[in-house]
């Protein structure tokens, strides 16, 4: 068993990143068996699970929605926070009950953590009835895992994250929208962030390899991409070649893919290159998610983010002010050790300041082998509770202000199913990242439609259709 050295990660940076391809094995070992695949966390999870369904289609799986059907299950996990832990170790128990009814149940855990040494090591004393455990960094190891399993536990955590694959076989939950990988892992050790010791280090991609990946998808006739970084702003630093994340954008928007988005930025490496490229080329969508985490200056210090609040808030306004429009959304953490009564106003200060369009909010979650778990505790919970609350007040007030302002206006928005609000209603997005139900518009999922906004509520806007733009 391989298992991460925490301790050793920050000393890794220095390994060289190698470019391959993937392995993608084809097998028809397992013609008519079904996988289950359930997700856990960010953005990268998600596509990471793409990557997964590719290798399980090609050794003959397909996949289901009941787990009572499935020959194999995979968790693909998530490590930010304590209770992504719990909820995935209260999934296993489950699915241990369905083992004991049918042994030849093939059970998998990945993701990120896995690449946490204690998590790895527990799976292994406490939980023998997984068959295959592996990493966020040899996802390419699967299929050969599940070809030699033999009932006996594997466990393959690579803590050596210098690859990065290409050419992999993704089954994409849509054909409408994509994730594109431009780099994985970071190098910005942030006090309290696990993402380092889970993902690695910073890898990016090969600029024409992305370019490659969005022909291939305007060519299948996606609407819109996503482009995917832990840090994507940090994009093309750590290659030999000289350019970044400005760059790579101008690119992607000359391919003409009708809609381009891109998480998650981070505000020290946001340049004004980037804000130029945005505002210029009317395919990148004026949205942007520009993490916070406090309004303290001392907080934001301890936190390791590398600016202060008042660097911050001057970014935001020239973002405001250089592209028409835009939206700005961000992620607040409430509850850090050592964070004031003082601290806190400040922080609900920044968002009277900059009245963000939304925002994640989070109490403070202690992350084993963080720098900032060893820091004492001294925040009562109700403390951290209540001040979540008083911050989500705010928020969502300023949220519901914003989607006002749409009301009576006609909107550009890209259909991608049926909305869960109605029968009759379907659900899209504004250029904005403005959840938009609509009616009556079930012939144009798929589609980039004109809607004229009728109500808007904090989290969601309410509309109609009106002009027909463009289609696959």
């Amino acid at each position: 068993m391989n298992l991460p050295n925490m301790k050793q990660a920050r000393l890794r940076t220095d390994k060289k990143v190698e470019f391959l391809d993937a392995n993608n094995i084809k097998s028809d070992k397992f013609k008519n068996k079904k996988y289950f695949i359930r997700t856990y966390g960010c953005q990268m999870n998600v596509h990471d699970s793409e990557e997964i369904k590719g290798i399980l289609e090609n050794l003959g799986f397909r996949e289901t929605t009941s787990l009572e059907e499935a020959d194999i299950i995979v968790l693909n996990t998530c490590a930010i926070r304590e209770n992504a832990h719990d909820k995935v170790f209260g999934f296993l128990g489950r699915c241990k009950h369905l083992k004991k009814e049918n042994p030849n149940l093939i059970i998998c855990i990945g993701g990120c953590m896995p690449q946490e040494e204690s998590v790895a090591s527990l799976l292994k004393e406490k939980y023998p009835f997984v068959n295959i455990v592996f990493g966020t960094h040899n996802i390419n190891d699967l299929g050969k895992m599940i070809l030699e399993e033999n009932k006996k536990q594997q466990i393959e955590v690579y803590s050596i994250e210098g690859n990065v694959y290409e050419h992999m076989d993704y089954v994409r939950d849509s054909k409408i929208t994509a994730w594109v990988n431009i780099m994985y892992g970071c190098d910005k050790f942030c006090t309290y962030c696990i993402v380092p010791f889970t993902r690695g280090k910073q890898r990016s991609r090969k600029m024409e390899d992305i370019l490659r990946e969005v022909k291939d998808l305007k060519e299948k006739g996606y609407l819109e991409i996503t482009l995917l970084g832990q840090n994507v702003n940090a994009y093309g630093k750590d290659l030999e070649e000289e350019y970044d994340f400005a760059t790579l954008l101008e690119n992607v928007a000359k391919i003409g893919i009708p809609r381009i988005r891109f998480v998650t930025s981070h505000p020290w490496d946001f340049t004004d290159e980037m804000i130029n490229v945005i505002a210029e080329h009317k395919n990148i969508m004026p949205y942007i998610h520009l993490p916070l985490q406090s309004g303290s200056s001392k907080i934001l210090k301890l936190m390791g983010r590398r600016y202060t609040k008042e660097e911050y808030i001057t970014l935001y306004n020239k973002i405001k002010k250089r592209i028409p429009g835009v939206s700005i959304t961000t992620d607040i953490i409430v509850g850090f050790p050592n964070e004031t009564d003082e601290d806190f106003k400040e922080t609900l200060d920044v968002v009277n300041t900059c009245k963000f369009d939304g925002a994640f909010t989070f109490i403070y979650s202690p992350r084993e082998g963080t720098p900032a778990s060893k820091i004492k505790d001294t925040i009562p919970m109700e403390v951290k509770e209540n001040r979540l609350h008083e911050l989500n007040e705010l928020i969502n007030s300023y949220s519901l202000k914003h989607n006002q302002e749409y009301i009576g206006k006609t909107e550009e928005v890209l259909v991608l199913g049926p909305s869960e609000k109605g029968e009759n209603k379907v659900y899209g997005y504004t250029k904005t990242m403005k959840l938009v139900n609509i009616d009556d518009a079930k012939d144009d999922i798929g589609k980039l439609i004109n809607v004229y906004i009728t109500d808007a509520k904090s989290f969601s806007l309410d509309g109609k259709k009106e002009v027909f733009i463009k289609n696959n």
